[in-house]
């Protein structure tokens, strides 16, 4: 099932994100406004979904942003077809982006992505669960490689998965719960399993 594509028609920056915006137009100079499409693209999907719980960018989100940059509504479309973080498309509460590159599928993505299919209820990539719950998709490398396979759900990343730990992920997800990212067996941060191996502290030698 797919989540219905209606566009709204119209959008209208809240006072969060013009809070937000106000602090990101600050870091360009004048007639360079146009440099923070892509922030502000970004505050326009969280707003959608703060506001409908699907994190999008309808097209008339698009247009306010142009109006706010002051820059042609093309050239905002261009930057949010171009770019994969941007949905342009209605998704479910919970975003599920599957790395499928080649360090995450020799350390078991296809596992990663069977459990979301299992658990989501989902058909495959591109699909959302009839709940409204999840959308999975597949994405390129998350650049996150040591501690594959790797899952984001929406901004977070959760590291170290198996078949078993991303069902537990998804059950959580259910329940209202949003488990801590990061590395699902306590890894620390990109050190080895079971501990960093380098760099211990050496006893000092006895004097002679």
């Amino acid at each position: 099932m797919s989540v219905a594509h209606q566009e709204p028609t119209s959008f209208t920056f809240d006072a969060d994100s013009d809070a937000q915006i106000e602090k990101i137009l600050a870091r360009y100079p004048e007639g360079k406004k146009a440099s923070g499409v892509i922030p502000l693209l970004y505050v326009a999907q969280k707003q959608m979904g703060r506001q409908t719980g699907s994190a999008w960018v309808p097209r008339v989100a698009m247009d306010a942003v142009a109006v706010r940059l002051g820059m042609a509504p093309i050239r905002v479309y261009e930057v949010a077809t171009f770019y994969f973080m941007f949905n342009t498309k209605p998704i479910g509460r919970f975003h599920l982006q599957v790395c499928g590159t080649t360090p995450c599928w020799l350390r078991g993505s296809d596992e990663v992505l069977r459990a979301c299919k299992d658990a989501g209820h989902l058909k495959g990539y591109g699909d959302t669960s009839a709940d409204g719950l999840f959308t999975m998709t597949e994405v390129e490398c998350l650049g996150a490689c040591v501690n594959a396979p790797i899952l984001q759900v929406d901004d977070d990343y959760y590291e170290d998965l198996d078949y078993a730990s991303t069902v537990a992920l998804i059950e959580a997800l259910k329940r209202g719960e949003r488990p801590k990212p990061g590395s699902v067996i306590g890894r620390q941060t990109s050190a080895p399993e079971g501990g960093p191996t380098t760099l211990l502290d050496i006893p000092m030698m006895a004097k002679e």
